[in-house]
């Protein structure tokens, strides 16, 4: 629907140009908007306050040379359209265009929202990486969801998606989990699984006794916890690999031809400095040990080497200062800042009876995923993780996780969804979809009708939105918000009635919103229970 008003738009710019009632000129973006406020009409633009810089007309006197051309078109998309302040139009679609749009989502059932918007381009989600000396903890929780979601997004969108797990497997916290195993001065973690470790593990070497520790850890705690999350990862890549094929040192090499390398202090750095970074970065270190960053230039390379015009990493809240470094080597290697997204997560605090919860009763130390998990379920941690912009703290509500009332908007969504179920379930033998191809879908007129049409037809908007800026928030709100339209209309608009046609068109809006609300559940990772 978007797409639509923004074609007419720009039809209307060219009809004015053809008319020569404005010069030639390169037609700018055209940018449409949902409103806050119903009364700003259903969608609404700011073309007019942009034309007018540029014809050299004022705001008011453009809108309305648009919005004459606009309403001269013959199309049945808009009821009205309206100037709205300094050069602000508003658009109002027809009901006639938003009866007709239930037709389209009953025919295209799960392809509804499909996009082609991608192209199949490649994109590499990297996500979790979490270094294999220990469980996984919540904080990994939600990167991992937030990774799992995107990826699903992306993919209805059209692109060429690859889920990636790095794996930290060689250098110093390797060495410092065989200390901790091994139990002497070094030793830095700790827990019960560390105990189990020592009881499996023989040996004297520190890396030794690492390597072996990590192995076990990735096969008997991290990939189980990560198929408990219900994530499947394309790739599991090792940063031992880079130095086994000598990567490493191959882009040390290349930087150092490109004259982003110097020595200083019996060590090389990376001269980042002077493109983003707010200071240079040692690579190879005076004892000669590389550093994890010379790995992760290798990494990055290795990425684009496979094809990826889009790198895309989820990191944790600690490593905020590596957004900058990370745009300055792909800038060195010759790649464009745009084409990596570094996206910090930011902390998680869980909540119950009003305090905050700092102990696991399991290991001492921390909270994992599967603990929670196995406390609230899989859609409750999946969807209150998804919740809160990655840039900001989540506290968790484990009271209201548990809650089985509306007040639970996992519970709210899905009860929805139940409800649905139980109509169709009920409804007469007749089949929902005959009246796609009738006259009664003219039928749904009232209020809460036509809110609920408006709701399902935005789902589209929701995929295109967040393939773009990567904020997957926008899949549990636009699931509340459809619940919260489908709950007006039902308690508003009687469905099964003794009108068979006006039954047979409610029918059909309740399938729809069926249909958007499992496409919707099922990129976010979540069950649609017919039953409650």
């Amino acid at each position: 629907m978007r797409e639509e008003i923004k074609k007419t738009v720009e039809n209307s710019i060219k009809a004015l140009q053809k008319e020569r009632k404005l010069s030639d000129f390169e037609i700018p973006e055209v940018l449409i908007e949902s409103p806050k406020e119903s009364a700003h009409g259903d969608y609404s633009c700011n073309i007019a306050l942009v034309l007018s810089k540029i014809i050299k007309k004022n705001p008011k006197e453009t809108a309305d040379l648009l919005i004459s051309t606009i309403k001269s078109q013959e199309s049945r998309l808009l009821e009205r359209v309206e100037p709205a302040g300094p050069g602000f139009i508003n658009f109002f679609v027809s009901k006639e265009c938003l009866q007709k749009q239930i037709g389209a989502v009953v025919k295209q059932k799960n392809k509804f929202g499909d996009l082609k918007i991608g192209n199949k381009r490649k994109v590499n989600i990297e996500f979790i990486s979490a270094n294999p000396t220990g469980p996984l903890t919540l904080g990994n929780g939600r990167g991992g969801f937030c990774g799992d979601v995107l990826a699903n997004v992306m993919e209805k969108a059209g692109y060429g998606v690859k889920r990636e797990y790095y794996l930290n497997d060689i250098g110093a916290q390797i060495k410092k989990l065989g200390h901790s195993v091994l139990g002497d001065a070094e030793a830095v973690y700790k827990g019960k699984y560390i105990d189990e470790l020592r009881k499996k593990i023989k040996g004297q070497d520190p890396e030794k006794v690492g390597k072996k520790s990590a192995q076990i850890i990735l096969k008997q705690m991290i990939k189980p916890s990560v198929k408990k999350m219900g994530i499947k990862f394309d790739v599991w890549f090792s940063e031992e690999s880079l130095y086994k094929k000598n990567e490493v040192d191959k882009i040390i090499g290349e930087l150092s031809k490109k004259g982003f390398t110097y020595e200083s202090e019996k060590a090389i750095w990376f001269k980042s400095k002077g493109i983003g970074d707010d200071k240079d970065r040692v690579l190879v270190r005076a004892d000669g040990i590389k550093t994890y960053f010379a790995s992760d230039i290798a990494y990055l390379k290795n990425k684009f080497n496979r094809g990826f015009g889009q790198l895309v990493f989820f990191l944790g809240a600690d490593h905020y200062g590596y957004v900058a470094r990370l745009e300055a080597a792909a800038i060195a290697l010759g790649y464009s800042r745009k084409q990596i997204k570094p996206i910090v997560m930011q902390l998680v605090r869980l909540f119950e009876k009003g305090k905050e919860v700092r102990m696991s009763k399991r290991t001492g130390i921390y909270i994992t995923i599967d603990e929670l998990i196995n406390e609230v379920g899989l859609d409750v941690a999946r969807f209150f993780f998804l919740t809160r912009s990655p840039n900001t703290h989540l506290n968790f509500n484990m009271d209201l996780a548990k809650k089985q009332s509306k007040e639970n908007p996992v519970y709210y969504v899905q009860y929805a969804y139940a409800r649905i179920c139980s109509i169709l379930k009920k409804a007469p033998s007749h089949n929902a979809q005959h009246s796609t191809k009738s006259q009664a879908l003219n039928l749904l007129k009232e209020p809460e009708e036509l809110e609920l049409i408006k709701r399902v037809i935005k789902f589209p908007e929701v995929i295109e939105d967040t393939a773009k800026d990567y904020q997957v928030q926008r899949l549990p709100q636009y699931a509340v918000d459809l619940a919260d339209s489908f709950h007006k209309f039902y308690e508003k608009c009687q469905v099964i009635t003794d009108n068979k046609e006006l039954t047979l068109a409610r029918l059909s809006l309740v399938l729809g919103v069926k249909i958007v609300l499992k496409n919707t559940f099922d990129l976010m990772g979540v069950s649609a229970p017919e039953k409650m």
